[in-house]
């Protein structure tokens, strides 16, 4: 058996996006490490199972350490009510994880609805920025704090029918690199890119072909959201103190093949 890990001992996370896939990952992989976490997402029903399951997977006593407030990230008021809660039941907000993500259109660009472009960018986009502009006022600015957001390797190279989506993680990783530099010294900012990960969220790019999809992969298979978990806590901790306005590709290799598959 290996020690537990205590790195984040005393501190909390903010996990956007966290009822399932990489979102709720990335919450077991901080608590695991001794964080309290915060989870939210839009729905409570499938929150509240992801608390449940976060609580029961931690034998030793994690259920107050784990928090879950629904909210739509798309919603000024909700992202309010999401920080306030978790600054009631804490009292800090060291960590902030950012994400949530949509897709709710693809194809050809000419053709996209409008409608549903602006709803990706403001959820995956002013979102984030909107819970970037919380957690700094309620916590951060006097007390520092890391931030990481979730983005894409489609916001690094042309992603044809998931170009609208591909357009706002760009603009998320532009947004990292211009906080990192505004926020700096007291908040790290960093961006992990992953390619396709196995989750709900991406089931129409594998299911039944996920043999051929993992093998334009180098590393010859998909991502599980645990190798993003992985990532997210190091370059939250403060092993990557010196790194910040980075976007860290977790993606088995795919860009090194010059495609995006």
């Amino acid at each position: 058996m290996t020690e537990p890990r205590t790195d984040f001992a005393g501190r909390v996370a903010l996990v956007t996006g966290s009822s399932r896939g990489i979102g709720l990952a990335i919450a077991a992989e901080l608590l695991d490490r001794g964080a309290a976490v915060a989870i939210t997402s839009r729905k409570a029903e499938p929150l509240n199972e992801a608390a449940k399951e976060l609580v029961e997977a931690h034998a030793g006593g994690a259920g107050d350490r784990v928090l879950a407030v629904a909210g739509n990230a798309g919603a000024d008021e909700d992202r309010a009510e999401v920080v306030r809660q978790t600054m009631d039941r804490f009292g800090r907000l060291d960590v902030l994880v950012n994400n949530t993500g949509i897709n709710p259109t693809f194809g050809f660009l000419p053709d996209a609805d409008l409608n549903a472009a602006r709803k990706i960018f403001d959820t995956n986009v002013v979102g984030a920025l909107g819970f970037v502009q919380l957690a700094w006022k309620a916590w951060q600015a006097e007390h520092g704090g890391s931030i990481v957001n979730i983005a894409s390797v489609a916001g690094l190279r042309s992603s044809g029918v998931l170009g609208i989506y591909g357009a706002s993680k760009a603009a998320l990783i532009r947004l990292t690199e211009e906080l990192a530099w505004q926020l700096g010294p007291k908040v790290r900012v960093n961006a992990v890119a992953p390619a396709v990960v196995k989750t709900k969220f991406a089931e129409a790019l594998y299911t039944g072909r996920e043999d051929e999809a993992s093998a334009a992969y180098p590393a010859k298979r998909l991502g599980t959201p645990e190798d993003v978990a992985r990532l997210v806590a190091f370059l939250a901790s403060d092993a990557a103190d010196w790194i910040t306005g980075e976007t860290v590709r977790v993606d088995g290799g795919l860009l090194a093949t010059g495609s995006l598959g």
